[in-house]
């Protein structure tokens, strides 16, 4: 079994945000809390609640262990720029107008199916200096909680049939074109909300990441 190198010269920063020392083994005894009763912060899984400019998008799924095994009471945690590819962030300065109606995260819990879902709005692209005439696709950024808390995951869902694929060596650095679909959301007509919202399925899987050469 053979891991993803940690560094990727294609995408500049790894070099700045891997790790330069080993990492630590945390045991397995080691648990996370279940969040059904214990929710920090506020649970909002609707961004679109202030009317946000844009495209309204439903995007739902399941948190599921590798063998298939739904994970409930979890929190998940999402983060988007808005439709016109900009973040509510002070770092941002792309000059892309920011929506006073679209505040970009939102979070939620696991059903006992391992379900969730939110509605937002569909993120714009946006250019992020890497190299030149760089542009990331378009993308809402996850973090999920497994079962225990070295399985926490952050990822980031993509939508189908983006041009920028090709381009982008954050997308490409997962280097097996299988691994790289697990990141690319279905569309789905039939949860589509008639004259309300497309819809757009993702599921996470975490407790063990696929490894190349698995």
């Amino acid at each position: 079994m053979r891991e993803p190198p940690l560094d990727w010269p294609a995408y500049k920063s790894t070099a700045l945000r891997h790790p330069k020392q080993p990492l630590v083994r945390i045991e397995p005894e080691r648990t996370g809390p279940a969040l059904a009763h214990l929710r920090p912060g506020e649970i909002c899984n609707d961004l679109t609640r202030d009317g946000p400019v844009g495209e309204r998008i439903t995007v739902s799924g399941r948190l599921i262990d590798s063998d298939g095994r739904p994970i409930p009471d979890q929190l998940i945690e999402i983060w988007q720029a808005n439709a016109a590819g900009r973040y509510q962030h002070r770092a941002d300065y792309w000059p892309a107008p920011l929506d006073p109606g679209f505040h970009g995260g939102g979070r939620t819990v696991t059903d006992s199916q391992g379900r969730y879902e939110f509605v937002t709005i569909k993120p714009g692209p946006y250019p992020w200096g890497n190299h030149y005439n760089a542009w990331r696709p378009a993308h809402i950024h996850f973090s999920v909680m497994g079962r225990v808390f070295d399985e926490r995951l952050v990822t980031q869902m993509y939508f189908p049939g983006d041009p920028l694929f090709p381009y982008d060596p954050i997308f490409n650095a997962v280097r097996d074109p299988k691994l790289r679909e697990l990141m690319v959301s279905r569309f789905s007509l039939d949860a589509s909300q008639e004259n309300w919202a497309l819809a757009y399925e993702f599921d996470v899987v975490v407790d063990a990441t696929p490894m190349e050469g698995r």
